[in-house]
């Protein structure tokens, strides 16, 4: 079951536009999380807003925001306030230009969405805009209100509808120079790139997001689990990486397990294969027809490779 909208509105097109969706496309429903408990009573703790200088807990209708303009002075707004800052990306994402998605840098994706036609009338508009983006392979560029926040956002056709991504925005993002500067460039040498490259080659494969299962959740799972049944809890220590003294001696010894790897995993893939062809091989010849000479319509069913009918049988 599709989850609920987190924001409804209008896609617009220059003076097209159709009422639409938005749905987050990412869950964190599945991870395990934690309860902050009382050790001794076991009991479930709860967060509470405190005054500093009374040390008194302050109810949700005395809780105001406020805005820090120097040491302990505050701008304070009211909810309403707040809500009264309405700009035309509260409601409507306007695509205000269209780019190649190779120029859009993935340090700037943030948030990815769903976007989906609301309602049967909405679709006829929603086809032609994501079909023209489609047709010119681009990617349209806007901007939506979400969480009180504007953020910049791209749109991307995805099958029957569209997939929308919050960028962020220039300054959220460090320059790369800032880590990479202090770099050196050292020579490397064709031998070494051509162990590199090898390794690469037979590592190669498609991406498969089920590849990556989510290990330490798992051991958090297993651990949970010896908890809850009063099993003796393993102790796994990682085996850290040993420091690399000669890299080509280290490219070469890759080079050597990865074909050993290779070598064990046809082993595991042979026994398999020979079981499946064992029934076939031990098959026994079918018993010769009683009648050396079967007429016609037996024999041309036999030349074809398919086996008679029963009433052909009972013909012969």
């Amino acid at each position: 079951m599709a989850p609920r909208s987190n924001w409804k509105g209008y896609l617009k097109l220059s003076l097209v536009s159709c009422p639409v969706q938005l749905f987050p496309a990412t869950t964190t429903k599945e991870r395990v999380s934690f309860h902050l408990l009382h050790r001794d009573t076991g009991n479930r703790l709860r967060r509470k807003l405190v005054d500093p200088e009374t040390d008194e807990e302050v109810a949700s209708d005395e809780q105001v925001r406020g805005y820090q303009v120097a040491k302990n002075e505050y701008v304070i707004l009211e909810e309403e306030e707040i809500d009264s800052v309405a700009i035309e990306s509260t409601h409507t994402i306007d695509i205000e230009t269209f780019v190649p998605r190779d120029e859009i840098d993935e340090t700037f994706l943030d948030t990815p969405y769903y976007l989906t036609p609301d309602g049967k009338l909405a679709e006829e508009a929603f086809a032609v805009i994501r079909e023209a983006m489609r047709q010119k392979n681009v990617v349209g560029l806007g901007r939506v209100v979400l969480y009180r926040r504007e953020r910049p956002i791209m749109l991307e056709p995805r099958g029957k509808g569209l997939v929308a991504t919050t960028l962020r925005y220039a300054y959220e993002v460090r320059e790369d120079e800032d880590y990479f500067e202090n770099i050196g460039e050292p020579e490397v040498s064709e031998e070494m790139l051509d162990l590199a490259t090898h390794i690469i080659g037979r590592k190669m494969s498609h991406f498969d997001p089920k590849r990556f299962e989510d290990r330490y959740q798992n051991a958090l799972l297993d651990l949970i689990k010896a908890k809850q049944t009063h099993q003796p809890i393993k102790v796994n220590v990682p085996a850290k990486p040993s420091n690399v003294v000669s890299l080509m001696d280290a490219l070469r010894r890759s080079i050597s397990a990865e074909q050993d790897n290779g070598k064990a995993e046809k082993a595991d893939k042979a026994p398999a294969r020979a079981k499946a062809a064992k029934p076939a091989a031990e098959a026994k010849p079918a018993k010769p027809a009683a009648d050396p000479k079967p007429k016609a319509p037996v024999a041309a069913a036999r030349r074809a490779g398919a086996k008679p009918s029963p009433k052909l049988k009972k013909a012969s």
